[in-house]
């Protein structure tokens, strides 16, 4: 169910405003026939989201066909005229660059970075937020960033996180756990992944593929004789929309406030 202020709305009045089969109809359709009631200040505000969560999935393919390559923390690799390599094997953006610079040049000139899938979703996020914010508002929302784990994120690129959640949506973060992976090559212990809507999910170093495939894949990787698979977790996460929607939004009313002036 859709509550706007209160309020609840039709689902299929948004849906109208996009093609029929598409994925932005899709989650309407989610969203407004769950048992969970989703909550949001304006129309404007569950919109962001429907886009955001647009951007993350084609963000996700754009990666995917890029020559973005898959390294552990210990090889990976990256644009040394825009970040810092750190011992763990983050990237740390420079003083001297942009952040929406230095994020673009991730999609520009692919070939020159490496890592794991962990990161590789947290880049997805950023690049996702800078295909909606004007370079302005990303560079002095995000003015310094580190690439390498959830565990570093920029405060304000907040990842809400929840487990056994009622609904799983287009665009959503989740992780296929593979519990009896090889000790000899630990990077495939799971894979991060971004659910892609059309019953596909991109994992960074697996590819594109159906929960099945991403499961066969990861059970290659498993001890000897072991008779764990790997599974598809009861988790999701992903940004924290509201928030951004409100840095977006408050921005257009200070830019049309000063063009006013």
């Amino acid at each position: 169910m859709i509550k706007i202020l209160g309020k609840v709305i039709d689902g299929s009045t948004i849906a109208n405003e996009f093609p029929k089969d598409s994925i932005e109809v899709k989650i309407i359709n989610i969203l407004s026939s769950s048992s969970e009631i989703y909550k949001y200040s304006s129309l404007n505000e569950l919109k962001f989201e429907i886009n955001m969560r647009i951007n993350i999935i084609n963000t996700a393919k754009t990666l995917y066909k890029s020559d973005f390559k898959f390294k552990t923390f210990e090889d990976s690799f990256c644009n040394n005229e825009y970040w810092e390599r750190t011992e763990n094997g983050g990237f740390l953006q420079k003083e001297s660059v942009k952040t929406s610079d230095a994020i673009n040049d991730i999609f520009k000139n692919s070939s020159k970075y490496g890592t794991e899938c962990a990161t590789a979703m947290v880049i997805i996020y950023y690049k996702a937020i800078l295909e909606i914010y004007p370079d302005e508002l990303f560079n002095e929302t995000f003015q310094k960033i580190f690439l390498i784990s959830w565990h570093y994120l920029d405060d304000d690129l907040d990842i809400l996180v929840y487990k056994n959640k009622a609904d799983y949506l287009p665009g959503d973060y989740r992780y296929f756990s593979n519990p009896d992976f090889n000790p000899e090559t630990p990077e495939w212990r799971g894979e991060n992944v971004i659910d892609l809507g059309d019953g596909t999910y991109y994992g960074h170093g697996i590819g594109i593929k159906s929960a099945e495939d991403m499961i066969k894949t990861l059970n290659k990787h498993r001890k000897k004789d072991s008779v764990t698979s790997a599974f598809l977790m009861d988790i999701t996460g992903y940004p924290n929309f509201k928030y951004l929607a409100a840095l977006y939004y408050n921005y257009l009313e200070k830019m049309r406030y000063e063009w006013n002036l």
